[in-house]
């Protein structure tokens, strides 16, 4: 068993892909600036996403990962590492 599969975190590479995921789409969609776009990185304060623009970004997340984010969940996407983990999350 290796260091990775020991702690649980089986899923390093497929978090770092859902990151990477979820930056296409903001860059994509959004029209974000990729440099901008860190896991830290705060939605609103450091990205500028508005209301509609995340719940664009909610419907995107919904269809790409085949998943359904409630509602009363959406107030706790203060990061991106925050939907990162709501998403690998949701997923498993």
């Amino acid at each position: 068993m290796n260091k990775i599969e020991f702690f649980g975190f089986d899923s390093i590479s497929e978090e770092k892909s859902m990151f990477e995921t979820l930056k296409n789409i903001l860059v994509e969609e959004l029209q974000l600036n990729p440099d901008d776009i860190k896991p830290e990185s705060e939605l609103v304060n450091d990205l500028g996403i508005n209301s509609i623009e995340l719940a664009d970004l909610v419907m995107l997340c919904e269809d790409k990962f085949g998943i359904e984010i409630e509602d009363d969940d959406i107030h706790k996407f203060l990061t991106i590492n925050d939907v990162v983990e709501y998403l690998e999350a949701k997923k498993q």
